[in-house]
């Protein structure tokens, strides 16, 4: 019995997103901190390293994704490759913070408002 209720409990927290568990935002400072905490480029091609795009979305009441997120601003180095796949990274930093934990004041609050996140990916320092 142990053991099937151990692995029912980690299909659970598999099955959601990483911030889930989280106390939810209950104020905009709290949403972007964890937006900006949650939304990291982890898979960016070499050559698109300097990159920019700004993603706007809108979320439901319950934290979800509302219709399609679109770039309304990017500046893209390095070939067309390169680029989709920077867009691509940065579509899918934003897409694995959702559905956001939100308190329902706040879900109320901005139910269907654009919401916009700027992602970069920054050219490492040169050393001197």
């Amino acid at each position: 019995m142990r053991r099937s209720r151990a692995a029912l409990l980690a299909l659970g927290v598999a099955a959601h997103p990483a911030g889930a568990y989280a106390a939810p935002a209950d104020n905009l400072a709290t949403l972007w901190q964890t937006l900006g905490t949650c939304a990291t480029l982890d898979d960016v091609p070499p050559g698109a390293m300097g990159s920019e795009v700004t993603v706007l979305f809108s979320l439901k009441r319950d934290g979800s994704l509302l219709g399609q997120p679109r770039i309304t601003h990017s500046r893209l180095v390095g070939t067309g490759d390169e680029q989709r796949g920077f867009i691509a990274a940065a579509l899918g930093a934003v897409s694995r913070c959702l559905p956001m934990a939100i308190t329902d004041g706040l879900g109320g609050a901005i139910a269907g408002r654009p919401l916009s996140l700027r992602l970069t990916s920054r050219k490492p320092e040169r050393a001197l």
